[in-house]
């Protein structure tokens, strides 16, 4: 038996099965090149540490939950000259995330804000957050099913202990039954623990009627706005521009 072939198993053992995959390169490469064998051993673990790496960041972005793939490298920013560009790329470093700040996207339909939502949110996974996609329909739909499950606490926790929650299209439709509380327990669970992304159609003057109670709609949006980045977005839609202008 050669003595390399007990290093499967013994790798394995060590969780370090994924070595396998460059090894024979690696030694061709040692050989060839006449390389030290320490010199040997940091190229090999350099590639298990950007194996591992790389599949952490596939297991963020699979349990975000994007509804597509969007980045802000595809995102064009001459379509619409007055949305903020250094106001973005500021937000990309993912700062706000350290800092447990807030970001409300506001504007009509098509100009860019669920793009940018999930742009930013892919920034964060590939910065090392761990980050939540969701639409307002679906959260509060999910938490009213909680309520009739016992599954309430469990799911409302989920969605607080996420390093940056994004909400789309909060007002589309009027909220009912607990569906307020339960937005407020969200903003509440979330305020100076982690940081939320809200895009909405609606201006920010009117999502405090949503909540159908001023001292709910007072609690929610001060903690809300509290450190948070403002983005009114106008212009042309993207996916309807006007004649003579293309997207």
């Amino acid at each position: 038996m050669h003595p390399t072939d007990e290093l499967p198993s013994i790798l394995k053992k060590l969780r370090l099965s994924g070595v396998l995959q460059t090894l024979d390169l690696r030694m061709r490469q040692a050989v060839d090149d006449d390389l030290a064998l320490s010199e040997f051993l940091l190229r090999l673990l350099t590639d298990e540490v950007e194996r591992r790496d790389a599949k952490q960041i596939d297991n963020r972005l699979r349990q975000a939950s994007f509804e597509h793939h969007k980045s802000l490298e595809d995102f064009d920013f001459t379509f619409n000259l007055k949305i903020p560009k250094g106001k973005i790329i500021d937000l990309a470093t993912c700062t706000f995330i350290a800092k447990h700040e807030n970001v409300c996207l506001v504007g009509e339909t098509g100009v860019g804000k669920s793009h940018i939502a999930q742009a930013l949110g892919h920034r964060a996974c590939m910065a090392g957050y761990k980050v939540l996609f969701t639409s307002a329909h679906k959260l509060l739909t999910e938490l009213r099913a909680g309520r009739a499950d016992n599954s309430h606490e469990r799911r409302l926790a989920r969605y607080g202990s996420v390093d940056l929650l994004i909400i789309d299209d909060l007002g589309l439709r009027a909220l009912t039954g607990d569906e307020p509380l339960d937005l407020y327990e969200i903003i509440r669970l979330r305020y100076e623990r982690g940081s939320t992304i809200i895009t909405s159609n609606r201006a920010l003057e009117e999502w405090d009627p949503l909540f159908k109670d001023a001292l709910l709609a007072s609690a929610a949006m001060d903690r809300l706005r509290h450190h948070a980045h403002i983005i009114e977005i106008t212009g042309d839609s993207y996916r309807n521009p006007p004649p003579g202008k293309v997207a």
